[in-house]
């Protein structure tokens, strides 16, 4: 994948580092230290926000070409990670060294544009989750994200649990269940053992 003009994607092929991630690792830990900011070549990551009492909630995903703003924003100003990045499905990743990511702000106006781009992107889909927390309701929440899903996988059939969909969502377990049994009765999903899959009317 060619992101960058020469001269920059030699300078970041020179001092990152190749990483191949299987699905659920966990790339950042909330409250940890930000070294290197990870660019994502194939596969992807989702970007969760959990709380004290271990609560989550999605906030987006890094998709091949993309990487971290929220790393990016920690690590250069030496802060601790606010948010915690899990590997959603099988990832390449280059590792870049933060002190590297920031230097090229300057140095690069193309890497600048890549950094802004990301700000921009990112910030117009955590203004999605608010709207989505305060204005939708939790049903079509779960199609949303079943959305997304399916088009990371490139299938209408996307294998999760019904605990991990309320972990992405901030809610229990049992509430997704009773709704996601309301869905298939409106034959707008049908589920399975840790599947669901979405009709293809939506």
């Amino acid at each position: 994948m060619q992101l960058f003009g020469t001269t920059l994607a030699n300078e970041v092929t020179a001092h990152s580092q190749r990483r191949n991630l299987p699905a659920e690792t966990v790339l950042v830990q909330s409250n940890s230290y930000i070294r290197s900011l990870p660019i994502v070549l194939s596969g992807s990551i989702r970007v969760i926000r959990e709380d004290e009492d271990g609560k989550e909630i999605l906030l987006y995903y890094i998709k091949p070409g993309e990487s971290c703003i929220m790393s990016f924003l920690a690590g250069i100003h030496d802060d601790t990670s606010k948010v915690r990045a899990v590997v959603e499905e099988d990832a390449e990743v280059l590792m870049l060294p933060i002190v590297k990511a920031n230097e090229w702000v300057k140095q690069y106006p193309e890497w600048a544009d890549f950094i802004f781009k990301l700000y921009h992107r990112r910030f117009e889909e955590l203004l999605s989750v608010i709207n989505a927390v305060a204005f939708q309701k939790l049903d079509d929440r779960i199609v949303e994200l079943l959305k997304k899903k399916s088009a990371i996988y490139g299938s209408k059939d996307i294998t999760i649990t019904h605990q991990q969909l309320a972990e992405e969502l901030g809610t229990t377990r049992e509430v997704i269940s009773r709704l996601l049994k309301q869905m298939e009765k409106r034959q707008m999903v049908t589920l399975s053992r840790n599947k669901v899959s979405l009709i293809s009317a939506l």
